[in-house]
């Protein structure tokens, strides 16, 4: 396995999680999918589509986010947007990926605590 495939997969693996936080505190401004995916893009984070809408239905599922239809268009379109239950998970999952990211730089540094 090359060097290349094998940096692409642990990154896929780092950013996994990620994405769930990054969508939670996007969507404190209501947003539609398409808008997500481009937004997350223009962050960096890697996400496609099919992958961004399941992970939209299962956070609304969970309750983490509601959504409603605009159909002042033409076309309806279905955006999202946070819940207090999902306000809860982001500042706690937001905590954590700030102790796990102090962790990380006192490792790379050298420093055990």
């Amino acid at each position: 396995m090359e060097f290349d495939e094998i940096l692409a997969g642990g990154q896929q693996e780092l950013r996994r999680g990620t994405v769930v936080l990054a969508c939670l505190l996007l969507l404190r401004e209501p947003g539609y999918g398409y808008a997500l995916l481009d937004r997350l893009r223009d962050l960096g984070f890697s996400v496609e589509a099919n992958t961004l809408y399941p992970l939209l239905r299962r956070l609304e599922t969970q309750a983490l986010l509601v959504s409603e239809w605009d159909t002042s268009d033409a076309r309806p379109r279905k955006f999202y947007r946070i819940s207090p239950t999902g306000e809860r998970l982001a500042a706690e999952l937001l905590a954590d990926w700030e102790r796990i990211a102090a962790s990380v730089r006192r490792l790379n540094q050298g420093v055990s605590s």
